[in-house]
């Protein structure tokens, strides 16, 4: 499987995770708060907006316009930190973050040095 395969598997795993999770919204937010220059959009989205509203419809139009993929990306040590006091409750979807770093970066951005 390719890394394009790889990814869209990935991101088909992260929409299911955050559905299960409750936090997949039916309704976009109002399209002034997905303009953002902040990181993450944090001064305008919760984080799982930003996945669901930003990254992934982003992602899905480099993978299905055969666009070059990022070579470079950390979204689980976000993820991490935002869900840092109830890591319990969202390990799957850190995981999945994780693997898509791995995939994209082809390297773990919450690997300890060692």
């Amino acid at each position: 499987m390719d890394q394009r395969q790889r990814a869209a598997r990935l991101l088909e795993r992260l929409e299911a995770e955050l559905n299960c999770l409750g936090l997949w919204q039916n309704d976009c937010p109002a399209p002034h708060e997905l303009q953002s220059s902040e990181p993450f959009a944090v001064d305008k989205l919760d984080f799982h907006q930003w996945l669901q509203f930003i990254m992934l419809p982003r992602m899905w139009d480099m993978i299905d316009g055969e666009h070059p993929l990022p070579q470079n990306i950390a979204v689980s040590p976000m993820a991490a930190h935002v869900y840092r006091h109830e890591l319990e409750n969202h390990e799957g979807l850190i995981t999945i973050l994780r693997e898509f770093d791995v995939v994209l970066s082809g390297a773990d951005p919450l690997a300890e040095d060692v």
